[in-house]
């Protein structure tokens, strides 16, 4: 039965994002044969929130697949995205600093997600402060690609100094 599920997830997986139906045909079939099924879950919940953009019905989908394994490291990223699309940015920043604690969990991937979560509430100096620690974290070039491209969109973002005009007399004062 374990391989039939897979077979069902696979195809999911294969198809995702580009033919839904399939998709969404081969994942009713995974969670008919096991409702709690992880990756089955996670990838259905995926599919509500970045397709169907129904954040609500996906959180529900990646708790559930997180209540049935904590070590479910699949659905980790794709919640805290949804949270953060959902604006619950409460729930999103306790969840990202519960996965800290996680063993075998990414760390980087976690606090480039404490950072994106900083972005959307305007904080840029923590975001980056954050963004520090995803590349301490980071093991690969990818992540600190993501790294340098998240650090150079929220510097974007931050309001700009006001230079003080100095006046003349100021400027021979000086001297």
């Amino acid at each position: 039965m374990g391989t039939l599920i897979n077979n069902y997830v696979f195809k999911a997986l294969e198809n995702y994002p580009y033919d839904l139906e399939e998709v969404m045909e081969a994942l009713n079939y995974a969670l008919s044969y096991d409702e709690k099924n992880t990756m089955a879950l996670t990838l259905m919940g995926r599919v509500y929130a970045e397709k169907l953009y129904k954040y609500e019905e996906a959180i529900l989908y990646y708790k559930e697949a997180l209540a049935e394994n904590v070590h479910a490291f699949e659905v980790y990223p794709h919640y805290i995205d949804a949270l953060l699309w959902n604006e619950d940015y409460k729930e999103a920043e306790d969840f990202i600093d519960f996965g800290i604690t996680v063993k075998g969990l990414d760390k980087a991937m976690l606090y480039i997600k404490k950072a994106l979560l900083y972005e959307h509430l305007k904080k840029y100096k923590e975001a980056l402060s954050f963004l520090k620690q995803a590349k301490i974290h980071g093991y690969s070039s990818d992540i600190l690609c993501v790294v340098t491209e998240a650090k150079e969109r929220i510097k974007g973002k931050m309001p700009k100094k006001k230079k003080t005009k100095v006046s003349e007399k100021e400027k021979k004062n000086e001297k």
